[in-house]
């Protein structure tokens, strides 16, 4: 499956952004999906991931109340949107697919199959 991310852009503290990931290949509904992110210097780090149904959702501690992942099988697209958004929010974000979901390793990223390219996001101050 390939997967193709977009939405990113510059933004000032407290807006909100919406990132899109299309999946094209196979029945994406057959996926896992995820958001992770990295900032500069930093290591990749676990945003969120979503069940193949939609109905599970799980966020890392930084983001509840801020993020909301969804998705729409029909569309082939995982959604991430970011409300409040800070600037240690400044990330590269990526979309990751994964075959075989094992709750305990969601946020890692060797649980995820494929991977898409990263858009970035830079909140301003």
């Amino acid at each position: 499956v390939q997967l193709q991310a977009s939405g990113g852009g510059l933004v000032q503290a407290g807006d909100s952004l919406t990132l899109s990931c299309v999946a094209s290949g196979r029945t994406f509904s057959s996926y896992y999906m995820g958001w992770f992110r990295q900032a500069p210097g930093k290591e990749r780090e676990f945003v969120a991931s979503i069940t193949r149904s939609g109905i599970r959702k799980y966020y890392a501690d930084f983001v509840k109340g801020r993020f909301t992942i969804s998705r729409d099988n029909a569309k082939n697209t995982v959604y991430l949107q970011m409300n409040s958004l800070k600037p240690e929010d400044t990330a590269v974000y990526y979309c990751a697919a994964g075959n075989r979901l094992i709750v305990s390793t969601i946020p890692e990223g060797s649980a995820y199959d494929y991977w898409g390219q990263g858009t970035v996001v830079t909140v301003s101050s």
